[in-house]
């Protein structure tokens, strides 16, 4: 098979890693960057450590206004796959290159694999949330990482292509935790267990100055170290505040993925506003501490071992100094090979539709 992948923002990255690395065993790929995360400590370094080719397409779109970001990718997109004539488009996630890669394909009628299928928060405010409906309702091969997106899924009416295969993150996490880079503790000097790790990068947090405020005085008044890779957006909003870190604080540049590793798994607990973050936690036997008013990983929470806050500085304070969890961590989102299922569902889909078990 003739496989194109769309890739754009660093958790995309650490997905496809998992799934080329199976993939360009057995078929040919060719991996587009649309370039929506474009720093190199965002992008380059992720390609890196993580083993994958470079990409074969850049398309260096960079930041801008939704709709002209998504524009912008559909346009490119469409002359990528109009030259290679894919038997799939394989999408990831819930970004707006997750929406210009799938809308690309589907109007070209080119088979779209949606892999993340099936999350929802129930929050049409949130642009991922858009995203991830419109992409799931052109998808041919809906690859779900839990029985809960599968559930969601059926709710819209969403019943044939789907496959329940895990989290590919988890077979990422399984791989990077064997290689992952401990000098950056050493480097910045902290110790195991003596600090929190804080993340903030989503738009309802980081475009609404009072949100942004009260999760920054948040992490303010926390009684020990506070490690906050800043995201580019977030430094941008930050500085737009005029807000001065504490002592405490310390706000670095991102991170690789085999150093977040690390700093992951050597936190007390996390602050955090990403998905992927929260399911890296709970692999990882981290408390998280989650800076959004939903979530669509609601076993974590069920669990016990994630707490949502919103933007409330009490709470973000009450919760990061919550005792650890006693509660078990029961196996979520798969056992570290939902890549090779991915595949295997990509496979057999053409053999599966004639037996009349998947329909278009």
């Amino acid at each position: 098979m003739n496989i194109v992948t769309i890739v754009g923002a660093r958790p995309q990255f650490i997905k496809a890693a998992a799934i080329s690395r199976v993939l360009r065993s057995r078929h040919r790929e060719v991996l587009v960057h649309t370039g929506q995360h474009y720093d190199p400590n965002m992008s380059a370094v992720f390609f890196d450590e993580l083993g994958i080719p470079p990409p074969d397409v850049n398309l260096a779109v960079g930041s801008a206004s939704h709709g002209a970001q998504t524009g912008a990718m559909l346009a490119k997109i469409e002359d990528v796959l109009l030259a290679e004539r894919p038997d799939w488009v394989l999408v990831y996630g819930d970004t707006n290159s997750t929406l210009a890669g799938a809308l690309a394909a589907a109007k070209l009628h080119i088979r779209v694999a949606h892999v993340e299928a099936g999350l929802r928060s129930f929050n049409r405010a949130m642009p991922e949330e858009i995203n991830r409906i419109v992409t799931d309702h052109v998808s041919d091969l809906l690859l779900c990482p839990s029985q809960t997106a599968i559930d969601n899924l059926a709710r819209e009416g969403i019943t044939s292509g789907v496959a329940l295969v895990g989290d590919v993150m988890a077979d990422a996490l399984r791989l990077a935790a064997e290689r992952a880079d401990h000098s950056t503790l050493e480097t910045l000097g902290i110790q195991e267990g003596a600090y929190a790790l804080a993340t903030v990068h989503r738009a309802e947090n980081t475009d609404e100055p009072g949100r942004l405020r009260g999760i920054l005085s948040g992490l303010a008044t926390l009684s020990i170290p506070v490690i906050f890779p800043v995201h580019p957006r977030a430094r941008r909003a930050i500085a737009a505040l005029g807000w001065t870190p504490p002592p405490q604080m310390r706000l670095i540049d991102p991170v690789g993925y085999l150093g977040m590793v690390a700093l992951m798994r050597s936190a007390r607990v996390i602050l955090t506003d990403s998905g992927g973050i929260q399911k890296e936690a709970y692999w990882l036997g981290v408390p998280c501490v989650t800076l959004r008013d939903e979530t669509e990983w609601v076993e974590t929470v069920t669990c016990g071992w994630n707490t949502l806050v919103g933007a409330d500085p009490e709470r973000i304070a009450a919760a990061a100094h919550q005792p650890r969890p006693t509660t078990p961590r029961p196996p979520l989102y798969g056992d570290g090979f939902a890549a090779e299922r991915c595949v295997t569902a990509l496979e057999t889909w053409n053999v599966e539709r004639k037996r009349g078990s998947i329909e278009r």
